[in-house]
């Protein structure tokens, strides 16, 4: 292996062992703070949006070392909504039966 090769092999490796480091972290965060959240609404958006921006960026790095996109978008026709029996997308039909 040359030593280009070598250094961007070294340099993959050490970047997945940081999102993998990075991952661990954030559970830990997530485990010593889940009782803060639940007392308070606003804490817990916080939380959840810099999580979300957390996960993003290690969604664009892991797919900019891999090559590998992991947010597949699937295409085709999207199917109407399946509704039970007695359901109707109309709330004064739901209403109607009811009465």
């Amino acid at each position: 292996m040359n030593t280009r090769t070598h250094r961007e092999h070294a340099a993959r490796v050490a970047i997945v062992s940081s999102i993998a480091r990075s991952q661990e972290a954030l559970a830990g965060i997530l485990e010593r703070i889940a009782d803060i959240s639940a007392h308070s609404d606003l804490t817990a958006r916080t939380l959840a949006e810099n999580i979300r921006l957390l996960t993003a960026y290690q969604s664009v790095m892991t797919e900019m070392l891999t090559g590998i996109s992991l947010n597949r978008t699937k295409t085709g026709n999207p199917t109407s909504p399946w509704l039970a029996d007695g359901c109707s997308a109309s709330p004064n039909e739901n209403i109607a039966r009811m009465n």
